[in-house]
């Protein structure tokens, strides 16, 4: 499943802010992913929404693996993650095929995403 351009420039113009500061807050699945442009070497804080296992995060990549964020942690090999109120370091980058990450969800998330349809996820684990 693809998300529409629309909806990705409004998400990202606007909406990331409102995200950003609900991930600050330590509420929900909500968290800041900090990395580095592949081009730029800019600093880049971006919110998503990431769910704890005992290694690392899992998370859906909802528009595909195409976004900056994705492309930049995969460039540089690692990033950081700030998950209620703790900044991880992130080691490895694990793509992950959804009968592998599904089963990683809680259960809620993995009935809508799993019936939804995306196909994309990733795994970062942490240090």
């Amino acid at each position: 499943m693809k998300i529409p351009n629309g909806i990705r420039y409004f998400n990202k113009r606007f909406l990331n802010h409102l995200t950003g500061k609900v991930a600050r807050s330590s509420w929900g699945p909500f968290c800041i992913i900090y990395h580095v442009g592949r081009r730029s070497g800019k600093p880049y804080e971006t919110p998503i929404i990431a769910f704890p296992t005992l290694d690392g995060f899992v998370i859906v990549l909802t528009y595909g693996s195409g976004v900056d964020w994705y492309r930049n942690i995969c460039a540089n090999g690692q990033c950081k993650i700030r998950f209620h109120g703790q900044v991880y370091a992130i080691k490895e980058i694990v793509p992950l095929e959804p009968v592998t990450a599904l089963p990683l969800l809680p259960a809620f998330f993995r009935l809508v995403l799993g019936r939804v349809g995306f196909k994309d996820f990733v795994k970062l684990v942490s240090q």
